[in-house]
């Protein structure tokens, strides 16, 4: 069971999980069916991470199931399916967007990189890619704004069901041809596919390698809130936490509330370690019980110097 997705930047085939995600399946290939998906944007694409799409408005936040075109907006969104489990594990599975909510639309997203286990019992997995592992390279080397938004403007152009094991419900009337694009469907603020984009031109070194650095930094803190040790990536933490980096690994919580609890007393000290292996990740924070006996400590420690 499988449906060939033509892009404009080349075509991928993606081998659905049919036996095991039977409602995520139906719900893709009638989509398809219904030409729901034709030019829809690659609205985010993260590199090493995703490549997100299927939603019409473009925005990241529209988009609707199948079973709405037959039960009404009640039915806009459907649960997920995660028996049995299938697991993120490399370049190319394709999962169904949670919109936070825990229930499915019509969004889905392709990896691009391999374990993401940290997506696993989040986002329901139904088929992966089989061909085109070559165009999913181009989408990740795709150049994206603060919002991982690529700057040019690429969309699912064609769906083509190669199989479809799903009855059609009487209810839905599909066309016999592509749909043609609104003229609003396509004012859009990317550049073509077929302008050159250069981001660093016109700028010194120093500019290009503090941009890279910024980027870098913004990357890790999106790791640290996919995988829970921040709420989120911009989130700002209370004035009497103190942040504390470049740890040596073998450093304790013991030893870093030894040290700094002659600033003041201390409420909270842990040193942040992989899920996994346990290992320090050499950087912890520190909660003091008031914000003045760092500022205080630190201070004199200077006026010491």
């Amino acid at each position: 069971m499988a449906v060939l997705v033509e892009t404009t930047v080349g075509d991928i085939v993606i081998d659905l999980f049919v036996k095991e995600r039977p409602r995520c399946c139906l719900n893709f290939l009638k989509l398809c069916k219904l030409k729901y998906y034709n030019f829809c944007q690659f609205h985010a694409i993260e590199q090493n991470y995703i490549v997100q799409t299927g939603d019409p408005t473009g925005t990241g936040n529209g988009g609707e199931s199948i079973f709405a075109s037959l039960y009404g907006d009640q039915a806009r969104y459907f649960e997920p399916e995660f028996v049995p489990k299938l697991r993120h594990t490399r370049i190319g599975i394709v999962s169904m967007v949670n919109n936070g909510a825990n229930m499915l639309g019509s969004q889905f997203f392709i990896t691009l990189g391999d374990n993401l286990d940290y997506l696993d019992e989040k986002h329901t997995i139904f088929g992966q890619v089989t061909e085109g592992l070559d165009v999913l390279e181009k989408l990740n080397q795709e150049i994206c704004d603060e919002q991982n938004r690529p700057f040019r403007d690429i969309r699912i152009a064609h769906t083509v069901i190669l199989d479809d094991p799903f009855d059609d419900p009487k209810q839905l009337c599909f066309p016999s041809r592509s749909p043609s694009p609104t003229v609003d469907l396509l004012n859009v603020s990317q550049i073509a596919l077929d302008q050159s984009l250069n981001e660093e031109e016109g700028k010194t070194e120093e500019e290009i390698q503090k941009e890279i650095e910024t980027k870098d930094m913004a990357a890790q803190a999106q790791i640290l809130e996919m995988v829970g040790d921040l709420h989120y990536a911009d989130e700002k933490p209370p004035d009497n936490v103190l942040f504390v980096c470049k740890l040596n690994p073998v450093t304790t919580d013991e030893d870093l509330e030894i040290i700094f609890s002659r600033f003041g007393k201390i409420k909270c000290c842990e040193i942040i370690r992989d899920r996994k292996t346990s290992a320090s990740l050499q950087y912890a924070f520190i909660e003091f019980e008031e914000l003045k006996n760092i500022l205080l400590g630190l201070y004199r420690e200077r006026q010491d110097v």
